[in-house]
């Protein structure tokens, strides 16, 4: 599934060739995603003006005049910009035509993605309201998570993909930055210390943007804007490496089930 990285890539390569441009249109050819897709999106969109792109999380956020798109890549949509006369796969569910004779695509073969109109600001939508703060960004401290992980007996790795307590931080990234700040999955999260919490958030931070340069993890169906893949899972110190040796200690990596997924660690260098 796209993460905090691969949103954050997409919106990156896509910001070239969308900003400023006009849309002509819009093509669904399936209404049948995660939410359907408005009926009166081609009449929505017509005539307007990209101002910019921004992400909440995992959401992109299109900005088109006193309105918003906002798409969501689900388990394993992508969007692209082709010619507006490339021929369509199975999976390409939505253009966004340009006036440049270009076209934002979204490729989605599970349909778990979205495409959402959103008339004046889009926090206001149900499925932005009351996200905490962003990981990358000030206002996400250790003192945030402290104080909100006090009494709380959920696995540390449970909490990190609540996006009440910090959005956009999903499985891959979680196991991650855990291995980095040398704390087990299954903590419970209210046992975790202040200080602990502080190289948590660094480790967080230092995780996200080490992806974000590396253009995100190409796992199943993701690609970058241009159709190239990311490399960050190259990179990856746990996740995925069950049996394994760490490259720390040469500890063998393990792995158990929390909250339904799998969190990767090692248990001489995790505690």
């Amino acid at each position: 599934m796209p993460e905090l990285p691969e949103v954050e890539t997409t919106r990156l390569g896509l910001t070239p060739h969308l900003e400023g441009r006009r849309i002509l249109t819009a093509i669904v050819r399936n209404h049948r995603l995660r939410w359907p897709v408005p009926r009166k999106l081609p009449s929505l969109v017509a005539g307007r003006r990209i101002e910019r792109l921004s992400r909440r999380s995992k959401y992109l956020l299109v900005d088109c005049g006193g309105a918003w798109l906002i798409f969501h890549l689900g388990m394993s949509g992508s969007l692209r910009v082709v010619p507006a006369a490339t021929l369509p796969g199975v999976h390409d569910h939505v253009d966004l035509v340009l006036e440049t004779g270009m076209a934002l695509r979204l490729h989605d073969p599970r349909r778990f993605g979205a495409v959402l109109w959103v008339p004046g600001e889009p926090g206001r939508h149900k499925l932005l309201q009351g996200l905490a703060p962003e990981p990358l960004e000030s206002e996400f401290t250790a003192t945030w998570l402290f104080e909100r992980t006090r009494g709380r007996k959920a696995p540390i790795k449970s909490l990190l993909m609540d996006n009440h307590v910090v959005c956009g931080v999903g499985n891959i990234y979680a196991n991650e930055s855990l291995f980095r700040a040398g704390i087990h999955p299954s903590r419970a999260a209210g046992r975790i210390s202040e200080p602990r919490y502080a190289r948590l958030v660094g480790e967080i931070r230092a995780t996200l943007r080490a992806a974000i340069q590396a253009g995100g993890s190409s796992l199943r169906d993701f690609v970058h804007a241009d159709g190239s893949p990311g490399y960050f899972q190259q990179q990856y110190l746990v996740y995925g490496r069950d049996g394994e040796r760490c490259s720390r200690c040469n500890s063998t990596i393990k792995t158990v089930r929390i909250g339904q997924r799998s969190a990767f660690y090692c248990p001489t260098c995790q505690r």
